[in-house]
């Protein structure tokens, strides 16, 4: 079962500020992961909830830049990204609050997601699921509102 995103989060063209300080954006990107994660692991899980929020939310990304060697960079989030750290209940209880705002982008990755090798059987277990244990979020949203979100989390180290 594939789920369809009808409502878009993200900038409008004309919102696209990449001149400006990235607290002056109107919405805030915060990524939060396991602390309890090993290194690679949490790695993989904020690249994971960050693929899916770049292609979630539109105007997340600046324009591609060359520079004058002639290669091409990509562009990168023009708001900025903060990684935090955050223990499995918090996990948990932040996803809950945050998709009660309407004005909120959540990307989650369940724990199940990095022992399952086949994408239709993390389908199947997800579908099946009533509740799924956490181990990344990423949030995009009102600054406000994110903020009460992740207010005391530590950044991850």
């Amino acid at each position: 079962m594939t789920v369809d995103v009808t409502q878009r989060i993200g900038f409008a063209p004309d919102e696209i500020e990449t001149g400006a300080h990235t607290r002056a954006a109107r919405l805030k990107w915060v990524v939060v992961v396991d602390a309890s994660l090993p290194a690679g692991r949490a790695a993989n899980a904020v690249a994971c909830v960050t693929a899916a929020t770049a292609a979630g939310v539109d105007g997340l990304l600046g324009p591609g830049v060359r520079d004058r060697s002639g290669t091409d960079h990509p562009g990168i989030p023009w708001i900025g990204c903060t990684v935090l750290a955050a223990d499995a209940a918090q996990l948990t209880d932040i996803r809950a609050k945050a998709a009660s705002y309407a004005e909120m982008y959540v990307a989650d990755m369940p724990e199940i997601a990095q022992s399952i090798r086949v994408y239709d059987e993390y389908v199947d277990h997800v579908t099946d699921a009533e509740d799924l244990p956490y181990i990344a979020l990423s949030l995009v949203g009102p600054r406000s509102q994110v903020d009460r979100l992740v207010r005391k989390l530590p950044l991850l180290s």
